[in-house]
């Protein structure tokens, strides 16, 4: 997944972080920007709710920080040269920072750039950046004043929180270092990834999106289990706390056939994050990949049967090295064959320490770009035919945000931040972020909808 910046309203060094940081006499501050995916994010939560509790308030700019921490991503070298820059900003601006994240686990890398770094940590490795900011920033907490909420620092809208089940990866895709930086598969006891979705739903949170490098494998690390797919159990466990739960990064395994009826039956929403990555077998081949794609659309056949309304998400990769036009063609056959709801799609690119980087036969720039139009042009097309087809039904939306001239939902269908909205222009004004309400659709466009509310 490339580097995303998250959005300025989801930014921590923006102090979005669910506390009143209102600075006492004497407290030290720490101003924080997360780079990455959801995953980072998390780690970034977890990072300030530790700071937090040993009474560091949360500043919301580099300036008036003591100290800045820059939780990088480091999966494509495009991500590493955003990380780079983000970490210069804050040397600029405050001159104290403290790197972590994937990047760090490159120390040499960074510090070859940037000498002046306090400190340089890897991914979640929480006591060590709590060690370097104790040692930047010495902690002087009060604790009559200092009182930190049983959910933790959310960097996300108090209705939807991250719930990462796992870390680490056990597959060896080629074009993939992140068994290398974040390492094999160790998931979360399921004791603990309940009782803080618990926490979290208890604190408001509507929303659990479910998060790890490879979902479905959740548990399958554990020597002594009385699951063969953990994952199943849990999820009928989160299914029954009473919020959306969202499933994320789901590789597809056989017993994914067994998350499907949770689905049908309301307990998890109808929503699968698959990563196909690819469709022609040669190329998935190159990539390390499971490389079935017939049998995948015979599974897709399967999951659509047993739970109709299941929305489909997916990423794939063109301009792949050896990618010939036949088989790039092939998934563009295999796109319109799957109609799968959501798409993304990302241009290869080299990453230090691939192994995809020694393959031959590498494609010409140009050539990935006017793929990756040709297939975009595709998926444009599937999802505004999709979304037409939802216009007169009636649908459950959760409310993010509620301004002046409109409030901004998700479906069931959509994540946030990587799938399409739907918008309420009239008669929005009494509605509240994280609000659950009935719509009728009335338009559709290429990757949005428009609704108006339903009463009673």
């Amino acid at each position: 997944m490339p580097a995303m910046q998250n959005p300025p309203e989801l930014r921590p060094d923006l102090a979005r972080a669910r506390l009143s940081e209102t600075k006492r006499d004497g407290q030290p501050t720490i101003g924080m920007v997360s780079l990455g995916c959801p995953k980072a994010l998390v780690d970034s939560e977890r990072i300030l709710t530790r700071l937090r509790a040993e009474g560091y308030g949360i500043s919301p700019d580099y300036s008036g920080a003591d100290a800045v921490i820059v939780n990088t991503c480091g999966f494509l070298d495009s991500a590493k040269a955003e990380s780079l820059e983000a970490i210069g900003e804050a040397l600029n601006e405050n001159g104290r920072v403290i790197v972590t994240g994937c990047l760090g686990a490159e120390p040499d890398y960074i510090t070859g750039v940037h000498p002046k770094v306090l400190a340089v940590t890897g991914p979640h490795q929480y006591e060590q950046v709590l060690d370097a900011v104790h040692g930047a920033v010495p902690p002087a907490p009060d604790p009559f004043v200092d009182l930190l909420p049983s959910s933790g620092v959310k960097l996300t809208p108090r209705h939807y929180s991250y719930l990462k089940i796992s870390e680490g990866c056990n597959h060896a895709c080629k074009f993939c270092i992140i068994p290398d930086m974040r390492g094999k598969l160790a998931s979360r006891p399921a004791k603990a990834v309940l009782r803080e979705a618990e926490k979290l739903v208890e604190a408001g949170v509507k929303e659990l999106l479910v998060i790890s490098q490879d979902t479905s494998a959740y548990g399958t690390d554990w020597k002594d289990r009385a699951d063969k797919f953990p994952i199943l159990p849990l999820a009928r466990e989160l299914g029954s706390l009473g919020a959306w739960v969202r499933m994320h990064y789901v590789y597809p395994y056989p017993h994914v056939r067994d998350l499907v009826p949770m689905m049908a039956e309301g307990l998890v929403l109808p929503y699968l994050d698959i990563p196909f990555q690819h469709a022609h077998p040669d190329t998935l081949r190159r990539m390390a990949r499971p490389a079935a794609a017939a049998r995948t659309l015979d599974e897709i056949a399967a999951w659509r049967a047993a739970c109709p309304e299941i929305v489909l998400r997916s990423t794939f990769i063109v301009g792949y090295p050896g990618e010939t036009e036949a088989e790039f063609q092939t998934l563009l056959d295999w796109l319109d064959e799957a109609q799968l709801d959501r798409v993304g799609c990302f241009q290869y690119e080299n990453v230090a320490g691939a192994r995809s980087n020694a393959l031959p036969d590498h494609v010409a720039p140009e050539l990935k770009q006017e793929r990756w139009e040709r297939f975009m042009e595709k998926a444009q097309e599937i999802s505004e035919a999709k979304l037409a087809a939802k216009v007169g039904k009636r649908l459950e939306v959760i409310v993010d945000l509620v301004e002046d001239d409109a409030a901004t939902c998700r479906t069931m269908a959509d994540a946030p931040e990587i799938d399409g909205n739907l918008f309420i222009d009239e008669g929005h004004e009494a509605l509240s972020p994280g609000d659950i309400v009935t719509v009728e659709v009335d338009e559709a466009g290429e990757y949005d909808l428009w609704g108006r509310l339903i009463h009673g």
